[in-house]
């Protein structure tokens, strides 16, 4: 039946049930819990340091070159979903971070992301080992655009794609 056709009363109890059932799929099954415990992540203050050591650590540079960036990266089982598949938000991070490498200069205001489209390809696993390609579009004033891309280095599946809009502010951080 039709949701505009449903009284309210039950529309409201099947939103409850629906919120029910999606609570039930988010939360860690006591496999999920046990897994998280045995990570081996150094205990460090929240920031910047954790979020290297849980979102980057293992990303290699393997190539530079003025607009084009080249790393490898192996997905490891911290950045997996339920299903062992590559997490998007770990995919969308290093389409972030690898994207802002291509037009990053040292000691120039830092670079904020302004716009990313990400099309997700195919699914890479636990222990893939990927090649991330960065390479800068063009510049117009302050305003960068990339465009990266996944690839899984043994099968040559793209694994993603994205375009990077970033944009060089004012603000130079005082470290």
């Amino acid at each position: 039946m039709p949701f505009f056709h449903v009284g309210v009363s039950e529309s409201i109890r099947d939103g409850s049930h629906n919120m029910q059932m999606a609570k039930e799929y988010l939360d860690l099954t006591d496999h999920d819990s046990e897994a998280v415990s045995q990570l081996d992540i150094a205990a460090q203050r929240a920031g910047v340091e954790f979020y290297e050591v849980f979102a980057l650590r293992g990303i290699r540079v393997d190539r530079v070159e003025p607009g084009l960036v080249v790393c490898s990266f192996k997905v490891p089982p911290r950045l997996t979903d339920r299903a062992g598949n590559f997490a998007t938000g770990a995919i969308a991070n290093l389409v972030d971070v690898v994207g802002n490498s291509t037009v990053y200069c040292l000691g120039r205001p830092m670079n904020v992301s302004i716009d990313m489209s990400i099309s997700y390809m195919s699914k890479a696993k636990i222990d893939d080992e990927l090649e991330i390609t960065s390479k800068r579009l063009g510049q117009r004033g302050r305003y960068f655009g990339t465009i990266v891309v996944l690839k899984n280095k043994a099968t040559g599946e793209i694994i993603a794609e994205g375009r990077h809009s970033l944009f060089r502010s004012n603000f130079v951080p005082k470290l």
